[in-house]
């Protein structure tokens, strides 16, 4: 008879041991395929355990099929491709667990990162006590799957929320919401088809850009002018569905006028075309009122408004929504096998916090937080640098564009102010069609930094660039 002769301990418990030690020794090839297993009685005494021990190590073996139990023979080794257990001398790499920065002995000491918010101003307290009401019991009913479109009271409130504030017009039952732009992005390509050519900004968000490729899209960039998208580059395109972010161009910063938004929806109206209007950071204007949506002038329902809270409450909830003409919303409620892809637990405290007038208060701060970050980023560049940089932005959003007037190139720019322990973003990847020269912008987010380190930030890049 075979015997097993492991070495147990009083560490982990005996049949995992046992269990282990089989499993390791048929992968590495010692206990030979067709090879019978001990009896779990002979086994038992031989290793001085309790049968129930053996029986249990057996039952796990038999579990993941690396052995099989043959009525009134007995328990056989199967055959295995042992290619797939071959040991070699390559040792794990422990620094590949570090993080970059971890890898990277720079130190950085201020991070302009666009992606970032004001963390320190979010009421954590009232988020809590409201996520806690999504939890009662009462509330059972939200652990369960709910409206594809989103929770119906939730999507009042945003109806009402995108009137009052962006001047969207709109019912409930015409916004889808969904987790992040990318899942909103795919369903829009299947509503608009994806056999239709789109166009987008160029420069613009080139994620939005990757996610249209990776729907199997096809993409026209349509060049930039000092009023937003090219309407006379938009005409000659031939393009169906058009993407524009028109409250605050990303990157460029740039405001659409009146006149262009009107001459897009003439376009738009004259192809049958749609335009997707993304309003990613519509709420953050410093210098007068906020501009109305694009989708409020809209008479003959050709624009898609897309928008989130990630910029303004939580990125991580990764909820946003969009607001579909009513053609395309009846095409998506035809198609059925759309589902909820947000949590209603978050969805119902949204709820919570909007009906409770805390949202509009928490914005009302986050506005006034923004705009002296603003107000501040833009003085120390003045006093610090003066007309030595060119800002690039108008008075709104979570980022500017910065130009130096020296003779570095973009990754030097980046490259310097590192080393100085300040880290800056690139501005040629929002290109799909490389310029000529290659642009020597930074770009520049200011949200999660307070008014002392935007300064010293400021100071290091000069340290840095001049």
């Amino acid at each position: 008879m075979f015997e097993i002769t492991p070495i147990l301990n009083n560490g982990e418990p005996l049949y995992f041991q046992l269990y282990k030690y089989i499993k390791d020794e048929i992968q590495n090839g010692n206990i030979l395929a067709k090879t019978k297993l001990p009896s779990q009685r002979s086994l038992a005494k031989h290793l001085n355990i309790s049968r129930n021990t053996v029986d249990v190590a057996y039952q796990q073996l038999l579990a993941e099929g690396y052995v099989v139990s043959r009525e009134r023979e007995g328990i056989y080794v199967v055959e295995l491709e042992k290619d797939y257990f071959q040991k070699n001398n390559v040792k794990f790499d422990k620094t590949l667990l570090k993080s970059n920065q971890e890898k990277d002995p720079t130190v950085i000491k201020y991070d302009f990162n666009y992606g970032d918010i004001n963390l320190k101003d979010f009421p954590y307290k009232i988020w809590r006590k409201l996520s806690m009401q999504s939890l009662n019991e009462e509330q059972g009913h939200l652990f369960l799957y709910g409206d594809a479109q989103g929770e119906l009271e939730l999507r009042g409130y945003i109806a009402k929320y995108l009137y009052e504030a962006r001047g969207v017009k709109c019912s409930a039952d015409q916004i889808v919401i969904g987790a992040g732009l990318q899942y909103l992005t795919g369903i829009v390509c299947n509503l608009i088809g994806r056999e239709k050519l789109f166009g987008m900004e160029d420069p613009g968000y080139y994620r939005v850009r990757y996610l249209f490729e990776d729907n199997g899209i096809r993409v026209k960039p349509i060049h930039l002018d000092d009023y937003g998208i090219s309407i006379a580059h938009l005409k000659n395109s031939k393009v169906k569905a058009i993407y524009v972010t028109p409250s605050h161009q990303f990157p460029m910063g740039t405001v659409m006028p009146i006149s262009r938004r009107l001459e897009l929806l003439e376009w738009a109206k004259e192809e049958n075309a749609y335009i997707i209007e993304d309003d990613y950071d519509g709420e953050f204007r410093y210098a007068g009122k906020p501009i109305p949506a694009l989708q409020g002038l809209d008479s003959y329902d050709h624009v898609i408004y897309m928008g989130t809270f990630s910029k303004s409450l939580i990125p991580s909830i990764k909820l946003s929504y969009m607001v579909l003409p009513r053609k395309l919303i009846n095409l998506y409620i035809e198609n059925s096998y759309y589902v909820q892809t947000v949590s209603r637990l978050h969805q119902h405290t949204l709820q919570l916090f909007m009906e409770s007038g805390h949202w509009e208060r928490h914005l009302s701060k986050s506005r006034n937080s923004y705009k002296r970050k603003y107000e501040a980023l833009l003085k120390a560049i003045n006093q610090i640098m003066g007309d030595k940089v060119k800002i690039y932005g108008a008075s709104s959003g979570l980022h500017i564009l910065l130009e130096p007037n020296n003779s570095m190139s973009e990754d030097e720019l980046i490259e310097k102010a590192k080393m100085e322990g300040v880290k800056l973003y690139p501005t040629s990847i929002f290109y799909a069609i490389p310029p000529e020269e290659k642009p020597t912008k930074v770009l520049l987010g200011f949200a999660n930094l307070d008014e002392e380190g935007i300064y010293k930030g400021i100071e290091l890049l000069k340290n840095a660039w001049f």
